[in-house]
């Protein structure tokens, strides 16, 4: 299968610290790519790179069939580059900010008015088209930023943590909207900090801890590595006591129920056990020793600048 991104070998450092260790990584065209990894992990320096923002040290990789390094402005015109925080102008109106976008990207004015409409249709703006963008919710101003960065279609979308913020419904809109570029062929690569998005979108996923990759698969072939299914004990209070990992045979469930039968918690009137598989949150704490529940922006990665907002 031909690939959209290909790296080999990346590796980045600012001042002591190594953020790229020797990353590889290797998306096929037309699939969903999602980078998870702690803050600080290098998530963020690698979309920099594989943007053409920053040079690695080391290493090489290609976007869309050209090379980061020496061909920059060719991988630039085949991707889009979406931030954490929405670049738009809240002053203009959805259509005034497509249109203006449209202009500066060399559509004509009837083109670039076209195309608004396309967009703002696609991504159920349309109502909201004449409103001044500071009017708008968060989802809607994540949907026109995302509609923004495809203004002239583009085969590469990067998405850095692209539902920041966002409530669950608007997550879920956004969600589907992501689905459906892919579904046309697009390749997404996307970096997120919600696990449950990684799960739900994925085709497949890269775990990135210190700077190198040190898992990767479907989400299904991921969780498998942690084993069966997880018995987990409940307080009478509904507070998770205890998770015990196990193989999923019998004997493993009955080996589990019989550990959580000897805890104190389980002489609580109100306790309860029960049965789950496991999560991509059990994958990545097994992985990295970390939970990416408690994963603060304070972790953030050396050299993490305004790149990505100035590359709208």
């Amino acid at each position: 299968m031909p690939l959209a991104i290909d790296a080999r070998g990346l590796r980045k450092r600012f001042g002591s610290d190594d953020v790229l260790a020797g990353l590889d990584l290797a998306v096929p065209v037309g699939t969903i790519f999602a980078l998870l990894g702690p803050n600080g992990a290098g998530k963020t320096t690698t979309i920099n790179i594989l943007t053409t923002l920053v040079r690695p040290d080391e290493g090489t990789a290609s976007v869309a069939g050209h090379d980061v390094g020496s061909h920059p402005d060719e991988v630039r015109r085949r991707i889009s580059l979406t931030g954490q925080s929405a670049a738009v102008d809240e002053v203009l109106s959805g259509t005034e900010n497509l249109v203006m976008l449209g202009r500066l990207s060399g559509l004509s004015a009837r083109r670039a008015r076209t195309r608004a409409a396309e967009l703002l249709e696609r991504f159920d703006l349309a109502d909201a088209a004449g409103r001044r963008v500071g009017t708008y919710s968060g989802g809607m101003r994540r949907r026109l930023d995302l509609a923004l960065s495809l203004v002239v279609p583009v085969p590469v979308i990067f998405l850095d943590e692209p539902t920041t913020g966002l409530d669950a419904r608007s997550r879920q809109e956004l969600w589907s909207v992501i689905r459906s570029l892919a579904d046309d062929g697009a390749t997404v690569f996307l970096t997120t900090q919600y696990l449950e998005e990684a799960d739900r979108l994925a085709d497949r996923i890269a775990v990135l801890d210190r700077g190198r990759i040190v898992a990767e698969g479907t989400a299904d072939e991921l969780k498998a590595r942690i084993g069966g299914e997880v018995v987990q004990l409940r307080d009478g209070a509904g507070a998770v006591v205890a998770e015990l990992p196990t193989d999923g045979t019998v004997h493993g469930l009955r080996a589990a129920v019989e550990q959580v039968d000897r805890l104190p918690a389980s002489a609580d009137p109100g306790a309860t056990v029960a049965i789950r598989r496991p999560s991509l949150d059990d994958v990545f704490l097994a992985i990295t020793g970390r939970d990416a529940a408690s994963d603060t922006e304070d972790q953030a990665e050396p050299g993490r600048r305004s790149e990505l907002q100035e590359a709208k």
